[in-house]
């Protein structure tokens, strides 16, 4: 696991202790479902059985691998539409090339991220380079779904590339676990990801033993995900292990143990931790696209398929033509599907 580490914790700025902080309580522990995305690349679903209340602003949240891929196995996504939300590709191990309808684009690599904002319509592609489509090779990471508000749903697609180098590295006053800052803020130090929406992406690793107790805001959300490693969550001790998201309820610090003994494959706590403001609005939501309501959802496929959203380069013609299939297949279900991690979701 390359994504950024340091050969001396110690020296790195420490979080505050916060002794009267109240922790916040364990509201529900979930196991994340195994399937396939894309191409066909295996991914864990994080927010699966989780409602959607608990989980504002975030949409969605698969765990990619980790997988040890053959020579000639590596896989991608095909170019799709997006509208109405970003997405955020978190690459631990391995290499992805993005490429957008915009002209944003570029390659990440252990420890770095790239951060679309889809705004009021875009079309991209996520695939491994073709010299690690040759060679195989490791590859895990994450994708995030963030919401935008109605004001910013509208907004002009737009594209960042976070560096591994770039992000805030912090320990806790123990150093006892190593925290990365991708976005948002901690203890008042700020990770170099523009948010269009106000939230908190961290990856900490966490040594066996120790014990992680981060201030969070009141007025975020917070959601723990167990990459990696066994442990317990919040003063209650409940245990977690690889696969497990933990939502947190009230109060102003999340604590996470982990622990003693670890797997040999996995010697620490790995966590993606994630908080947000929520939006309170209504979520219409189906395949690609992320809205208020279920015509603003039907107008989405409808602006596509008239290409509206942006145009995939001739080489990909195939890749259009399969496109503008699937998603003339998927508007027709619209009104049917209900409630399902891929359907139309109102609260």
């Amino acid at each position: 696991m390359p994504a950024v580490t340091v050969s001396d914790i110690t020296v790195l700025p420490r979080v505050a202790d916060a002794p009267n902080a109240r922790a916040r309580r364990v509201k529900s522990i979930t196991t994340a479902p195994q399937g396939f995305e894309g191409e066909g690349f295996p991914v864990r679903r994080a927010f699966a059985g989780v409602d959607l209340a608990e989980l504002d602003p975030f949409i969605h949240l698969d765990q990619m691998g980790e997988v040890e891929y053959a020579p000639g196995e590596p896989k991608g996504t095909p170019w799709h539409p997006h509208r109405g939300f970003e997405t955020v590709t978190y690459i631990i191990d391995g290499i992805f090339d993005h490429k957008d309808s915009n002209g944003g684009g570029g390659t990440i690599s252990n420890g770095d991220t790239q951060w679309m904002t889809a705004g009021g319509g875009i079309l991209h592609i996520e695939t491994p380079p073709e010299h690690l489509v040759m060679s195989g090779g490791l590859f895990h990471g994450f994708q995030l779904w963030v919401n935008l508000p109605a004001a910013k749903k509208w907004s002009p697609p737009a594209y960042q590339d976070v560096r591994a180098n770039d992000v805030a590295l912090l320990s806790t006053a123990d150093g006892g676990s190593l925290i990365r800052i991708i976005a948002g803020e901690l203890d008042g130090h700020v990770g170099p990801g523009t948010t269009q929406t106000p939230i908190t992406l961290i990856h900490a690793t966490v040594a066996p033993g120790a014990e992680l107790r981060l201030p969070w805001r009141k007025d975020y959300n917070a959601l723990v995900y167990t990459i990696s490693g066994h442990g317990f969550v919040g003063d209650e001790n409940r245990p977690v292990h690889m696969g497990q998201l933990t939502v947190f309820g009230d109060g102003d610090s999340i604590v996470v143990r982990a622990a003693n003994n670890q797997e040999t494959r996995s010697p620490n706590l790995e966590l993606f931790i994630l908080g947000g403001q929520p939006i309170k609005e209504p979520v219409a939501w189906m395949g690609p696209f992320v809205m208020n309501t279920k015509r603003e959802v039907l107008q989405a496929f409808e602006d596509f398929q008239k290409g509206l959203l942006g145009s995939i380069p001739a080489i990909y013609k195939e890749d259009a033509k399969r496109l503008l299939n699937r998603t003339d297949k998927l508007s027709g279900d619209i009104l049917d599907v209900h409630n399902t991690p891929q359907g139309i979701q109102e609260n």
